[in-house]
C-alpha cells in the first residue's frame, strides 16, 4: 500500500505541469472543442478589386478545415468549393505563380483606363504605353496621343469646332500653338523632308478623324465677318481645354488680338507657360478698351498663379505695327502672373519703321516678381535718367535672377551721359550675363558681400575703344567667369588681354571679326561669302590663319576646353571624310593609306589636307592640352571638330592626336 502510494506521488510528480493542471481540472478532460469561424459564401460579397480581402478569407477557410469533426474533416462543401475558386481568381493576376493573360492594368475598365492615361503629359510616353498592347493602344492613340500637341491656324475653324463639341477630348490637349496664317503648311508626314529651318514654314498637328470640313462650318457669303467667326470658334474651344500647360500665338496676320484671349486663359489654372509672337501685343490699348478692362479686372480677381514662363516678342512683319510702341497692354497682362519665374520680351524693328523703340520705363516701374529667376530684355529703350534709377531698383528688388540677358538700345541716351548704375549687392546669385561690355564691366564693380557666381558673359564686344577698366573689373571679381561668348572682336591684343583677365576660362568663343564680318572676308581664294558659308565660285576652304601663333596664344587658357570663332581646318570631300570615319580607330598612316588606296576620292588635295589637318591637330593638342572643340570648316552646318587623343594617362606618347567630325544639337 505504502509502495503503491509512492508510486502514485512519483507518477504525479513526472508528468508535466500541464499535464497536473488538466488533472486538477476536471473541465479539461470533457474534450471542450472550438467553433469553426463562419464564412460567407455569397460570391458577391467579395469586391474583384481588393486581393488582401479574398487573401485572407481564403487563409480563414483553409485553417477551419482541421477542426471538423470525422469525415467532414479538411473537406470542402459544394459552396466553400466555389468560393475557393472565386478567391483564387481575385488573388492570381497579383500573387499567381503563372502570368495572367491580361495584366491587371487591362482588366481595368475603359473609363478607368483613360483617367489613368490622362494623368500622362509626354507624347513619347504616350507612345511607349500605347505599343505594350492594342487595348492601351485603342485608348491611348486616338483619344491622347493625338491630342497633347494641337498646332494649326486660327481659320481651321474644323478643328476649334470639333474640340469645343468633344469636350472630353478638348481636356486632353496640353500644348496648342496657333501659327501664322501666311506660313507655308507643312504636314506631319512631310516634316522630315521638309527644311522647316526658314521662318516662312510651320507643322500643323492635328488630331484625325475630323468629320465635319472647313466648307461645311463657313459662309463663304460673309466674308467681312469671317475674323469674327474665326474667334467665336476659338473662343469656345479654348474654354473647353481645362488642363492646357502651355499656350502658343504666333498668328501675326489676323486682327484677333490677345485681350480676347487673355482672359480666357486666366481661367486655366493648370497654365504654366505662354509664348507670344505678334505686333500687336506692343501696340498701345485704346482708352475706352483700357477702362473696360481696368473694370474687369476690379470685378474679378482672377490670376494665373502656375503660369511660370512668359515670352511676348514682336516680328519684323508690318502688320500690327505701329510708330510707338508701349506696355500698355503688357502691363494688364503680366500684372496677373505673381509667381513668374522667366520673363522675356523682344522687339525687333519692322520693315516699315527701322526707328522705332519700346521704351522699358512702365516696365522697370511697375514690374515686381519675387521668384524670377530668368529675364531677357531685347532693344529695350531707357529715355530719361529716371528710367535709368528705375532699372536699377528693378535689378535690385529681383535679388533670385540667376539669368540676365539686357540689351538696352544704345542710341537712346546719346550725348546724356547717363549710365546704369547698379546699386550695392544686386543681383547676388548671377550666373549669366549678357549686355554691352560697360555694363557687363559695372556690374562685376558693383560691391556685394557675397562674391557673385557669375560663370558666363555673353554679347561683348571687343572693339578698338575697349575701356582697360573692363579687363581689369574682369581680372579682380570674375573669379568665377568659365565661359565667355563675344559678339565681335578687331585685334589678337584684346584676346589676349581677356584670356589673361579669366584664369579659369573655359570656353570661348569670339564671333565675327570686325564689325559682324566673317574672320577671312575680303579673300577671294577662302571661297567664303560674307554669310560666312562657301561660295557657289568656289568648292573648298582654305584657312588663312597662323595656327602656331593661335595656340601660343590660346595656351596662356590652361583649362580651355572649347573655342570657336576661327577654322583651323581645311575641307576635305565628303568621301576622303567618309574613309577617315571608317577607319578612325587607326594610326594617321593607316587613314592616309585608306584614302589614296581609295577609288575616285584619293586625291592629292585630299591627301595633302589631311596631313595639315593632322599637323594643326598635333599643334593644338600640344600647345592646349585639353582643348577639345573647335569650329569645322561649314560655318552653321551643326558640325564641329573635336581633337581626341589615344592612350590618355599612362600611355598617352602611345598614339598622337586625330581629328574627328561630330554633330552637335542646335
Amino acid at each position: 500500500m505504502l509502495s503503491s502510494t509512492r508510486s502514485g506521488k512519483r507518477s504525479n510528480a513526472t508528468l508535466p505541469k500541464s499535464g497536473v493542471h488538466s488533472l486538477n481540472n476536471p473541465s479539461v478532460g470533457r474534450g471542450i472543442r472550438r467553433t469553426p469561424p463562419t464564412i460567407d459564401t455569397n460570391l458577391n460579397s467579395y469586391d474583384r478589386t481588393d486581393p488582401f480581402q479574398a487573401f485572407n478569407v481564403l487563409l480563414k477557410l483553409f485553417s477551419s478545415l482541421s477542426s471538423r469533426i470525422g469525415g467532414c474533416q479538411y473537406r470542402l462543401t459544394p459552396q466553400e468549393h466555389k468560393l475557393s475558386l472565386h478567391l483564387l481568381h481575385i488573388v492570381e493576376p497579383f500573387v499567381g505563380s503563372t502570368p495572367s493573360k491580361r495584366t491587371l492594368i487591362t482588366r481595368q475598365p475603359t473609363e478607368i483606363l483613360d483617367v489613368i492615361v490622362f494623368h500622362v503629359a509626354s507624347r513619347a510616353d504616350l507612345l511607349s504605353l500605347a505599343l505594350t498592347c492594342s487595348r492601351m493602344h485603342d485608348v491611348v492613340i486616338p483619344r491622347h496621343f493625338d491630342y497633347r500637341v494641337v498646332k494649326c491656324r486660327v481659320s481651321s475653324i474644323s478643328v476649334w469646332n470639333h474640340l469645343s463639341v468633344h469636350r472630353s477630348l478638348a481636356m486632353n490637349v496640353r500644348r496648342l500653338e496657333v501659327l501664322d496664317e501666311r506660313a507655308v503648311s507643312v504636314s506631319c508626314s512631310d516634316n522630315a523632308n521638309a527644311n522647316l529651318g526658314t521662318s516662312n514654314r510651320a507643322t500643323e498637328m492635328v488630331p484625325g478623324g475630323i468629320s465635319s470640313t472647313e466648307t461645311d462650318l463657313e459662309d463663304t457669303d460673309d466674308e467681312l465677318g469671317m475674323h469674327e467667326k474665326h474667334e467665336r470658334y476659338l473662343l469656345n474651344a479654348l474654354v473647353k481645354m481645362t488642363h492646357l500647360e502651355s499656350f502658343v500665338w504666333s498668328c501675326n496676320h489676323s486682327p484677333i488680338s490677345i485681350d480676347v484671349l487673355w482672359p480666357v486663359l486666366l481661367r486655366c489654372h493648370t497654365l504654366e507657360e505662354v509664348q507670344i509672337n505678334d505686333n500687336m501685343v506692343f501696340s498701345p490699348a485704346v482708352v475706352e478698351e483700357a477702362e473696360a478692362e481696368a473694370g474687369a479686372g476690379s470685378s474679378s480677381n482672377t490670376v494665373a498663379r502656375r503660369l511660370k514662363v512668359v515670352s511676348l516678342k514682336s516680328t519684323r512683319h508690318a502688320y500690327g505695327s505701329v510708330k510707338h510702341p508701349d506696355f500698355t497692354r503688357v502691363k494688364g497682362m503680366l500684372n496677373d502672373c505673381p509667381n513668374l519665374q522667366s520673363l522675356d520680351i523682344s522687339y525687333t524693328q519692322p520693315r516699315s519703321l527701322p526707328q522705332t523703340h519700346l521704351p522699358a520705363d512702365d516696365l522697370f516701374l511697375f514690374g515686381r516678381w519675387p521668384n524670377l529667376t530668368s529675364l531677357t530684355l531685347n532693344n529695350l529703350r531707357c529715355s530719361s535718367a529716371t528710367s535709368l534709377s528705375a532699372a536699377s531698383t528693378f535689378l535690385f528688388a529681383h535679388a533670385h535672377l540667376e539669368t540676365l540677358h539686357l540689351e538696352l538700345n544704345p542710341g537712346s541716351l546719346t550725348g546724356h551721359g547717363q549710365k546704369l548704375i547698379f546699386e550695392p549687392n544686386s543681383l547676388p546669385r548671377l550666373r549669366e550675363l549678357r549686355a554691352h561690355r560697360d555694363l557687363v564691366s559695372a556690374l562685376l564693380a558693383c560691391p556685394s558681400i557675397v562674391p557673385r557666381p557669375l560663370e558666363i558673359i555673353k554679347g561683348v564686344q571687343l572693339s578698338s575703344e575697349v575701356n582697360p577698366a573692363f579687363f581689369s573689373n574682369l581680372r579682380q571679381f570674375g573669379v568665377y567667369v568659365k565661359r565667355i561668348e563675344l559678339t565681335s572682336w578687331n585685334e589678337m591684343d584684346d584676346i589676349r588681354r581677356l584670356i589673361d583677365s579669366v584664369p579659369r576660362l573655359s570656353w570661348l568663343d569670339l564671333g565675327k571679326k570686325g564689325y559682324g564680318r566673317p574672320v577671312n572676308n575680303g579673300r577671294s581664294s577662302t571661297g567664303i561669302s560674307p554669310g560666312g558659308k562657301l561660295s557657289s565660285s568656289s568648292t573648298s576652304y582654305t584657312p588663312t590663319v597662323n595656327v602656331n601663333e593661335w595656340a601660343t596664344l590660346l595656351s596662356a587658357a590652361p583649362e580651355l576646353t572649347t573655342f570657336h570663332g576661327i577654322r583651323f581646318f581645311y575641307e576635305i570631300s565628303p568621301q576622303a571624310q567618309t574613309s577617315l570615319a571608317t577607319s578612325s580607330s587607326s594610326g594617321n598612316n593607316t587613314m592616309m593609306n585608306s584614302v589614296s588606296s581609295g577609288s575616285g576620292f584619293g586625291l592629292s588635295t585630299d591627301r595633302s589636307r589631311i596631313r595639315k589637318n593632322d599637323e594643326t591637330a598635333s599643334v593644338l593638342a600640344w600647345r592646349c592640352p585639353r582643348l577639345r572643340r573647335v569650329d569645322h570648316w561649314e560655318d552653321g552646318g551643326g558640325k564641329v571638330i573635336v581633337i581626341v587623343k589615344d592612350g590618355e594617362g599612362k600611355e598617352k606618347d602611345k598614339g598622337a592626336p586625330r581629328w574627328e567630325v561630330r554633330r552637335i544639337k542646335q
